[in-house]
C-alpha cells in the first residue's frame, strides 16, 4: 500500500529528535511538505538537508519553547497568518518525571502549558483551514501512560489524559468537515526521552542504566523497544486518505504492553 501525500503541508512538533523526528522523514518521503518545530535551530537545519524533497516540496523549520507558553503563543500565531497547514502532529516534550507526592501544584499548571495549552492552541489555529478546504488530519502523540499510569510519570499521566479527552470531543465536532482527529498511546520507543528516563530510574533504584532497559524490554511481549520509523509509519497512514474514517481513536503502539482493553 503506497502513501502519496503530494501536496500536502504539515507541522510536526518536538521534531528535532526522536519520534517527531522519524515522523518527519516519512511524511516527507511521502510526498508531503514539512515544517519541523522545536528548539534547536541546529539540530533541524541538519535535518532538512537530508529530508526526502521532490517535486514542489518546501521544507522549513519553526523554532519553539513549549516550556514559555506566551513565547510559543507569540511565535504560532505569526506562523499561522502566513502559512496553512493539512496535517497536524501535536507532540512537545515530556514534562519532568516524577511521582505524586514529589510534585507541587505549579508543576502541574507548568505541565498543562507545556502539554495542553500549546496542543489546542495550535490545533485552533490550523482548523479553520482545514474546514475551508474540507480535509485535514490531527494526530496526536500521547502515551500508553492515560490508560495505565506510570507512577513516576505523574505530570504526564494527568495531563496527557486530558488531551486524548479533548481530542475525542473535537473529533465529534469537526468530523463532518473531512477533519479526523486521532490519539496515538505510545509505549517504549528507542528516544532520548527513554535514555533519560531510565537514567533516573537507575539512580533511583540503584541498578545500572542497562539492566533498566533490560527489565523495560523484558515488561514488553514484544520483548524489545520501538524504534521511531515504526511509530511515524502509523502516523503517515493515520494522516492520509487511506485512513479517512479512522477517527476520534486511542490507538495504542507499544508491542502489546498495555494489558487493558
Amino acid at each position: 500500500m503506497n502513501i502519496d501525500l503530494t501536496g500536502k503541508r504539515a507541522l510536526i512538533g518536538g521534531s528535532s529528535r526522536g519520534i517527531g523526528k522519524a515522523i518527519a522523514q516519512q511524511l516527507a518521503a511521502s510526498g508531503a511538505s514539512v515544517t519541523l518545530m522545536a528548539r534547536s535551530s541546529d539540530k533541524m537545519k541538519a535535518i532538512l538537508e537530508k529530508l526526502p524533497k521532490n517535486g514542489n516540496q518546501q521544507h522549513q523549520y519553526l523554532v519553539v519553547d513549549f516550556t514559555n507558553y506566551e513565547a510559543y503563543k507569540m511565535v504560532i500565531e505569526e506562523f499561522f497568518k502566513v502559512n496553512t497547514i493539512d496535517i497536524l502532529v501535536n507532540n512537545t516534550q515530556g514534562p519532568e518525571a516524577g511521582g505524586a507526592l514529589e510534585k507541587q501544584v505549579d508543576d502541574y499548571q507548568n505541565a498543562f502549558d507545556i502539554l495542553f495549552k500549546s496542543v489546542v492552541l495550535t490545533t485552533e489555529l490550523a482548523v479553520p483551514y482545514m474546514q475551508k478546504q474540507q480535509w485535514g488530519r490531527i494526530i496526536n502523540v500521547a502515551s500508553i501512560s492515560v490508560k495505565e499510569p506510570l507512577n513516576y510519570l505523574a505530570l504526564s499521566n494527568t495531563i496527557r489524559a486530558a488531551v486524548v479527552t479533548w481530542a475525542k470531543g473535537l473529533a465529534i465536532d469537526v468530523a463532518q468537515d473531512g477533519i479526523t482527529v486521532n490519539s496515538v498511546l505510545t509505549g517504549y520507543f528507542d528516544t532520548e526521552r527513554i535514555a533519560q528516563l531510565n537514567v533516573k530510574k537507575a539512580e533511583k533504584m540503584g541498578i545500572s542504566e542497562k539492566e533498566v532497559r533490560k527489565a523495560m524490554e523484558q515488561s514488553v511481549p514484544a520483548k524489545r523497544i520501538g524504534k521511531p520509523e515504526e511509530y511515524a509509519f502509523l502516523v503517515t497512514f493515520l494522516a492520509s486518505n487511506k485512513a479517512a474514517y479512522i477517527n476520534g481513536t486511542n490507538i495504542p503502539i507499544d508491542g502489546g504492553l498495555l494489558k487493558s482493553l
